[in-house]
């Protein structure tokens, strides 16, 4: 099978690496890149089965750009919620391709260690079950697929989970130590599972591989950015400097704000998100903590 990924971020050329063990991959990004099988943009659209891995608030601007309908297939890779208008991603991506032509991936899945070829299970969700089995099939023997329906779980516990990972990076930042970390998550899974249950999620979503796998991953690890962003801004780093050291997309740095504009539109109960959100704009973790705690 021939499979186009688009964007060469760290999660695209990876996914490209794990496709080229036993197809034919492609992969594009807006600049060239010293790539294997690197091709143009407009070659890569004629490609019946893509994989899209950039940014979530790039993919509006993208799609309306570059994408032209072709009766292609796409899995989408990107974790967010588009923050300007809250909407999901399944919801951006339906203006451009039938329902039944997406799928979307999620569950752990850090790019280092695909690349390493280190054993992981991940999980493709997609009203259609020959779309989402189609591309489960194309990922190589180390990486374990699973295939659901419920989208909307998928999507909100890939988004959130970056957000709960901001949040887990400045408590240890604070050196709050071990307890309050697994009480952060643990109650953090429970906020993600109330504002998931609200969007018609599965609860059974948010305990598998999408919902607490990639949030104990997330949450816990140098190797996620987004905890990272926690960690600089626990030592009073301000967002723009922590991004200029990053030198890439954190994710839940724009969905944080979604979520709170989301939660604030639908009166749903998330704490900690609204902290993270304050937090971003300059309150001090410290008082955050004492809030939380209240």
């Amino acid at each position: 099978m021939k499979i186009g990924v688009i964007g060469a971020g760290k999660w695209g050329q990876a996914l490209h690496f794990s496709f080229l063990i036993n197809h034919d991959s492609c992969i594009t990004s807006r600049t060239k890149r010293d790539i294997k099988n690197f091709i143009s943009i407009k070659e890569i659209l004629d490609i019946e089965y893509l994989v899209f891995a950039l940014s979530a608030q790039n993919a509006r601007e993208w799609m309306k750009k570059n994408f032209i309908f072709k009766n292609q297939k796409m899995l989408i890779a990107s974790k967010g919620i588009e923050a300007e208008s809250g909407k999901f991603l399944n919801e951006v991506f339906s203006n451009f391709l039938p329902e039944e032509h997406l799928s979307f991936i999620s569950g752990p899945s850090f790019a280092s260690e695909v690349m390493q070829k280190l054993p992981t299970a991940l999980v493709i969700s997609s009203t259609s079950k020959e779309c989402a089995t189609t591309f489960g099939e194309f990922f190589p023997d180390f990486i374990k697929t699973y295939i659901d329906d419920d989208v909307i779980g998928a999507e909100i516990a890939g988004a959130y989970k970056n957000v709960l990972a901001i949040a887990s990076g400045v408590c240890d930042g604070l050196g709050l130590g071990n307890n309050a970390r697994a009480s952060l998550i643990s109650r953090g899974l429970v906020e993600m599972s109330r504002f998931g249950l609200f969007f018609g999620a599965k609860q059974e979503t948010f305990l598998g591989l999408s919902g607490s796998g990639d949030l104990f991953l997330t949450a816990s690890s140098e190797l996620s950015r987004n905890y990272r962003v926690g960690k600089y801004l626990a030592q009073g780093e301000t967002v723009d400097d922590i991004l200029i050291k990053l030198g890439e997309v954190a994710e839940g740095i724009a969905t944080t704000k979604a979520v709170c504009k989301l939660s604030d539109k639908h009166k749903i109960y998330t704490p900690i998100a609204k902290e993270v959100n304050e937090i971003l704009g300059g309150k001090h973790p410290r008082k955050s903590l004492r809030d939380l705690l209240a």
